[in-house]
């Protein structure tokens, strides 16, 4: 009986196998052939780029074309957001498929028949518009997930979640939205979800390639204004006041000796960036007050708390060291984006299988920050990076990175991710729950 029972298990499971295999194959071919459309959606969006909240026409698009394939659409979601839900015609886990739509306040200088020719206004300031951050590749692969996928919807395992998310990149000021919003509104929900998946496209890795971490694959990224109060006073008398802009120049010193000095660096990585700071309308008039903003990373929370408490400490006792005053405020902003080690030691030898194990690299956390991470704190995430580095680059070429006005990627490395994201929804459907 024993002998029979194991017989019938082993060929129950080597016909999962078998089904898997030919599905596998099955939408491979598919992505072949919806390649010239994927890249030809890929152009559209890059040539109408659309900044953060303001995704009308890319959710439109994007909405459209779900419903086509039969997918239930919700739109308005976290403002411009769109999400589908495609159920499989077999019982099995809810998966959630994420990208994201927004592009920069950036002007385009490449030379494309694509390139962006938008211009809008963020922060009072004209400017153009680009997707400087490969967005719109992510939005052209997960349309080409969703068309696959419904072809076969019959032979799924379980149910697909797509989130087309809006504001990646921040919100405009005074404004809510991105990733924490949609997750306020129930995205994981309402069929909760079980795991989500998500990938960005990397312009300093070679097209075909792909990267991953576990654990902290990229920062938490917090935001800190740090006002100095002095005392006006003539330019030509500096002993007559007390001069906010120079307790601001050793306070920015100050700052750095937090992470050279105080922080565990061989733990994890950390950064404090001053991105701006202004003070005066003349140069003769030493003015009140100055005032500094900058970005925190951070890729561990004991260390995240440790830098917070340094830099109110830092720049209050220096500014009073100067016969000064220093008010700190430290805004949270996205959390460490968390891949969890088991869903991704799961998924590795997908990727392999897809790329090719030499192509698929396991590399150190990232200090840029991505609001992916939200989703992780919720339920088990995999955050993977897609190569769009052309072949033709040299070894010391320069890379245009991203968020700069000559950032390019090379679309013919969307099959790659289409072909990647759509056997790890297989591969993770026919593990079960």
């Amino acid at each position: 009986m024993r002998k029979l029972f194991t017989l019938t298990l082993a060929l129950a499971i080597s016909g999962i196998l078998f089904g898997q295999k030919k599905l596998l194959t099955k939408v491979d071919k598919m992505a072949d052939e919806i390649e010239g459309k994927m890249i030809e959606w890929r152009r559209d969006i890059h040539k109408n780029p659309e900044l953060s909240n303001r995704e009308f026409k890319t959710a439109e698009k994007i909405a459209t074309h779900l419903k086509s394939l039969g997918i239930e659409v919700q739109t308005g979601v976290a403002h411009t957001g769109v999400v589908g839900v495609l159920k499989g015609g077999k019982p099995g886990p809810v998966l959630a498929l994420r990208a994201d739509m927004d592009a920069l306040p950036v002007t385009e200088r490449v030379d494309l028949p694509f390139a962006s020719k938008v211009k809008s206004e963020y922060n009072g300031i004209e400017t153009g518009v680009m997707h400087a951050c490969g967005h719109d590749t992510h939005v052209a692969i997960l349309m080409a997930v969703a068309e696959v996928l419904a072809r076969v919807k019959s032979e799924l395992p379980g149910t697909v979640k797509f989130i087309f998310q809006p504001a990646e990149e921040g919100t405009p000021p005074g404004e809510e939205g991105g990733a924490k919003m949609m997750v306020e509104q129930g995205v994981l929900k309402n069929p909760d979800v079980d795991a989500i998946f998500g990938l960005h496209i990397s312009s300093d890795t070679p097209v075909n390639h792909f990267e991953y971490k576990p654990g902290g694959a990229m920062a938490a990224a917090d935001v800190f204004v740090i006002k100095v109060k002095g005392v006006q006073a003539h330019g030509s008398k500096p002993w007559a006041g007390v001069d906010p802009i120079v307790v601001s120049a050793q306070i920015i010193n100050g700052l750095q000796t937090i992470i050279s000095r105080h922080s565990e660096l061989t733990k994890e990585a950390a950064v404090i960036s001053v991105g701006l700071i202004r003070g005066g309308v003349r140069n003769n008039i030493i003015p009140e007050e100055c005032e500094m903003i900058g970005t925190i990373r951070t890729l561990d929370k004991e260390m995240q708390q440790d830098i917070h408490e340094r830099i109110r400490k830092t720049a209050t006792l220096i500014a009073e060291s100067h016969g000064a005053t220093a008010e700190v405020e430290i805004r949270l902003g996205v959390p460490v984006t968390y891949n969890d080690p088991a869903l991704t030691q799961k998924m590795l030898p997908t990727l392999q299988r897809v790329a090719g194990s030499e192509n698929v690299h396991l590399v150190n956390a990232k200090t840029g920050a991505e609001d992916f991470s939200f989703y992780c704190e919720e339920v088990p995430g995999f955050f993977y990076f897609l190569g769009g580095l052309p072949t033709s680059y040299q070894k010391g070429d320069h890379i245009p990175s991203h968020h700069t006005p000559d950032f390019y990627v090379d679309d013919s490395g969307l099959i790659t991710g289409l072909k990647a994201m759509l056997n790890m929804t297989i591969d993770y459907m026919n593990m079960g729950k």
